[in-house]
């Protein structure tokens, strides 16, 4: 049976415009009843709504930033900073040594919320000078927060309300924390073979490896560090839907596009939400890539590899 993130479902945007769309309390309720979660609905039931029973948009939105806060503390604690950094920063190396493409170049972050990873890779340019950060979201709320925080900071990013794909200037590499799970069905394929038809040159999507233990690992640690019942409840869901290995590279197998896994579920920490990305790289990008991964190349994984790394 289907599951859903509480706040997948109450907001909603034309995917286009990011036009706000009104939201009925009742609907999310008996889509979370119809999935057999009695608890989300609970949740939902719970939030302001208006005479009519429509969601009020300023309650969801004080919500959401909140949650999104303490995620970005948890982000913190397990460093995922330095984890993106680890892998970026070769693929940017890469994109440079084989002069695919001159500089400046532009990392999009694609769903980027409080823009947690623009913003430190801002404050750290552990990605260089000439990498241009740009954070993207449908969500104009979680947008406007982020820009807020950006220039409490002093920092050299800018964030964008819309759709990441439709920017007047195209991503040199697209990246996300989080986001492939939201995307379902015939919808993840999409997602990667949009990223294909662009300019451009690589993709770096990291989100929650797909191991038995996950949910108990999210359940654990969202119980501890997370104050809202609504990210407690998310933050387990997230690890429950998680993609495996095999469904990620063969999504992300489109033409143009090398795909590779780094860290396959064979290496992957089975008593945490451990994230590790799925890559793209243009064909030509592939060498140079692992020769700027070092010896953490090994951990790079094609689709005609995988089962033997997952054993």
């Amino acid at each position: 049976m289907q599951q859903f993130e509480i706040s997948d479902l109450i907001t909603a945007v034309e995917p286009h415009s990011g036009r706000r769309l009104p939201v009925r309390r009742a609907e999310v309720v008996r889509r979370l009843l119809e999935s057999g979660d009695e608890r989300g609905s609970r949740i939902v039931a719970g939030l302001p709504a208006d005479r009519e029973g429509v969601l009020d948009p300023d309650a969801v939105d004080r919500l959401l930033i909140s949650v999104h806060t303490e995620l970005q503390r948890l982000s913190e604690e397990l460093r995922i900073g330095e984890r993106l950094v680890h892998v970026l920063g070769p693929i940017f190396t890469a994109i440079r040594s084989a002069g695919a493409q001159p500089g400046p170049y532009r990392l999009v972050d694609v769903g980027c919320g409080l823009g947690y990873l623009v913003r430190r890779l801002a404050s750290t340019r552990a990605l260089g000078a000439d990498v241009e950060l740009v954070g993207v979201d449908l969500d104009a709320a979680l947008v406007g927060e982020a820009e807020r925080l950006a220039r409490e900071e002093g920092l050299g990013c800018r964030f964008v309300h819309g759709n990441a794909f439709d920017l007047p200037q195209a991503a040199t590499v697209y990246v996300s924390t989080g986001v492939l799970h939201h995307f379902r069905g015939p919808d993840l394929g999409e997602f990667f073979r949009a990223q294909a038809a662009s300019p451009a040159q690589a993709f770096c999507h990291f989100d929650i490896a797909a191991t038995r233990l996950a949910p108990i690992g999210a359940w654990v640690f969202h119980r501890a560090r997370m104050r809202h019942p609504l990210g407690r409840h998310d933050g387990v869901v997230s690890a429950r839907r998680a993609h495996s290995d095999e469904t990620l590279l063969r999504a992300a197998t489109a033409p143009g596009i090398r795909p590779l896994l780094y860290e396959p579920r064979g290496s992957a920490n089975p008593f945490c939400t451990t994230l590790r990305p799925v890559i793209g790289v243009r064909p030509h990008l592939e060498a140079p890539l692992r020769l700027a991964l070092g010896r953490a190349a090994r951990r790079l994984v094609g689709p005609e590899h995988l089962a033997e790394a997952i054993g």
